[in-house]
């Protein structure tokens, strides 16, 4: 299902999406009608929305378009692009009208197998805002997985850890969750677990020193990742099992 402006979307408008490639786009869990963590979605976008097109988001618009398309009960991921299809590639710094377009697909498993993931040297463009053009991420997650990995996990210049491609990476040492300090996307899940669970930043180059870590994003929530580079790390640490519960634990927001 895609609405745009909560009507069915044309393929000449998908088109343009497709073919500009400019925009940006949250995604989020709805369960029951609720979403954890629905105010800092709707905040983001709006920032986004300010930086790529310099204007305002109507976001309880943004919600009608995205209750419209969820299920009033069951679980389905729903994803809510902002975009301009007038924009293209000759014209892209005209003065624009975003619109939201809303697609959604069934929720995934409640609980994915751990990851095993290797480091590569890429940086995002602009990767405080979560844009549409996934074409560098996906390109290092299909190598990755060429190479019996199931994703990459990205570092900057320096060697440091920043993020994964659609998520998010913490570490645990003993009791402590460690967050990187690289440049990376400021994601939900990682927000609601920062303010649920103690923490700390820091310059991260890899798995030594560290007993386990995890993947977080809206869709899958906190997921383990059982290796970096070949260094294995503990899939079941406690640490990693009580930052699940706290997550599951954050009430949804009504839709």
């Amino acid at each position: 299902m895609a609405e745009l402006d909560g009507r069915p979307a044309t393929a000449a408008q998908l088109q343009a999406l497709a073919l500009t490639n400019y925009g940006h786009f949250t995604t989020v869990l709805v369960e029951d009608g609720l979403v954890r963590g629905l105010g800092l979605h709707l905040a983001r976008l709006e920032r986004d929305c300010r930086e790529l097109f310099g204007t305002a988001l109507d976001l309880e618009r943004v919600r009608a378009y995205a209750r419209r398309a969820a299920p009033t009960a069951g679980a389905a991921t729903v994803r809510v692009t902002v975009f301009d299809p007038e924009l293209d590639l000759g014209r892209i710094g005209a003065a624009a009208s975003p619109r939201v377009l809303v697609t959604t697909r069934p929720a995934g498993p409640a609980q994915l197998p751990p990851l095993r993931v290797r480091t590569v040297r890429y940086e995002r463009d602009a990767p405080h805002v979560k844009g549409v053009g996934l074409f560098g991420a996906l390109r290092e997650r299909r190598a990755a997985q060429a190479a019996g990995y199931d994703d990459a996990l990205f570092t900057d210049a320096s060697g440091a850890v920043s993020e994964g491609g659609t998520w998010n990476i913490g570490f645990v040492r003993g009791a402590e969750v460690v967050w990187p300090t690289a440049d990376q996307l400021r994601g939900t899940t990682m927000e609601l677990l920062q303010a649920a669970h103690p923490w700390r930043a820091e310059r991260i180059t890899g798995a030594a020193g560290f007993e386990a870590a995890f993947a977080t994003n809206a869709a899958v929530g906190v997921r383990p990742v059982a290796a970096v580079d070949g260094t294995p790390l503990a899939v079941a640490h406690p640490v990693v099992s009580a930052l699940r519960a706290a997550y599951a634990a954050v009430p949804g927001e009504r839709l």
